[in-house]
């Protein structure tokens, strides 16, 4: 029997269009550069801080994504400020940090990324049908404290009993430990819980490998920023849908 439903977060249910992106990036990096701005560091070019910028996801990729781990957001500003080369001082000032830190996650709350078609009729049917209900998210740049304030902007919040953030949890999808984190929170066993994401490999293959059954979303349209490439192989999933619409349905001949 299933007793409830988990999903993962980005192009699942959210979704930043290439456009949204590349406005969104502005907006945090316009933000950073008032921040430094404001702390006396004018002399940091906006080339620079671009350049560090990149520098940093690619430094948090190598030490810890590509491994499925993850590290706070406070990590990730520490990372930058060491790559703009600030003066040690501003590390050591824990407002100065605080200041960068809110300007690094601002952008997507400025801009929020879009609902994918159908994700709140869909989560709100599901949430009456009595269905216990959870998400994961892989968080990348924006922290599940923001990512909470742009799921209660959409209204979605609400509607789910448990949250997995990487960014808090300490690794990533599809690291059997965040599957277990929502299967244990929910007070379910995996086989009770069906979960519903976009990738192949890291929703499917992880829910799959952790003993859950696994619904295929694949959207119509695609953000640019969270379509990689899969190159090994994966595990089927139990179902396959273009529209969340359609889940409810697939739930039940699950069950």
């Amino acid at each position: 029997m299933i007793k409830a439903v988990g999903f993962d977060l980005w192009e699942t249910l959210i979704t930043s269009p290439p456009e949204l992106s590349r406005r969104q990036e502005t907006l945090r990096l316009n933000r950073l550069q008032d921040a430094l701005s404001s702390l006396g560091q004018d002399s940091i070019s906006r080339s620079n801080l671009e350049h560090a910028y990149r520098e940093g996801w690619k430094r948090c990729y190598d030490l810890y994504w590509s491994a499925d781990l993850d590290i706070p957001c406070r990590q990730q500003v520490v990372h930058l400020i060491e790559l703009l080369n600030l003066e040690p001082d501003v590390l050591a000032e824990e407002a100065a940090v605080d200041r960068i830190e809110s300007a690094y996650v601002g952008g997507p709350l400025d801009d929020p990324p879009l609902l994918v078609p159908g994700a709140l009729e869909t989560i709100s049917e599901l949430k009456a049908r009595g269905l216990g209900l959870g998400l994961i998210s892989n968080t990348g740049r924006t922290p599940g404290s923001a990512l909470r304030e742009i799921l209660q902007f959409h209204q979605l919040a609400a509607h789910f009993d448990v949250m997995v953030f990487s960014d808090e949890h300490g690794e990533c999808k599809p690291r059997p430990s965040i599957f277990e984190r929502l299967a244990s929170s929910l007070e379910v066993s995996p086989e009770e819980l069906v979960f519903v994401g976009d990738h192949p490999w890291i929703d499917v293959s992880g829910a799959k490998l952790f003993g859950m059954k696994a619904v295929h979303f694949v959207p119509a349209v695609r953000g640019s920023a969270f379509a990689p490439d899969v190159s090994f192989e994966t595990v089927p999933a139990d179902a396959v849908i273009t529209d969340l619409r359609d889940l409810p349905a697939v739930i039940e001949t699950l069950g």
